[in-house]
């Protein structure tokens, strides 16, 4: 019986415990993308979701540099802040 308490106990420790979020899936340009922290993670499905119109804008300098290991290239979209609402200019490497 204890051993199995103990079993149920660990099961549960791990079930609470918060799960690193590495890749999100947010509006870019107007429509839903993963997003991803590294090069190495694996993306979700992201489900299909009305984003919103992009407001004009425009494009910000493309910063001179290498693209991250694991990438090609780097380019300035427009990425939905949950917070707020409103889309700002972010670098995305793909």
């Amino acid at each position: 019986m204890l051993r199995r308490t103990a079993t149920a106990f660990i099961l549960l420790a791990f079930a609470a415990h918060p799960a690193l979020a590495n890749c999100v899936c947010s509006c870019v340009n107007g429509a839903m993308q993963p997003l991803c922290t590294s090069a190495i993670d694996l993306p979700p499905i992201c489900p299909l979701s009305n984003c919103g119109i992009v407001p004009p804008s425009i494009k910000p300098i493309q910063p001179l540099g290498l693209p991250p290991l694991g990438t090609t290239r780097c380019d300035q979209v427009q990425v939905m802040d949950p917070g707020t609402g409103q889309y700002q200019w972010r670098t995305v490497c793909r």
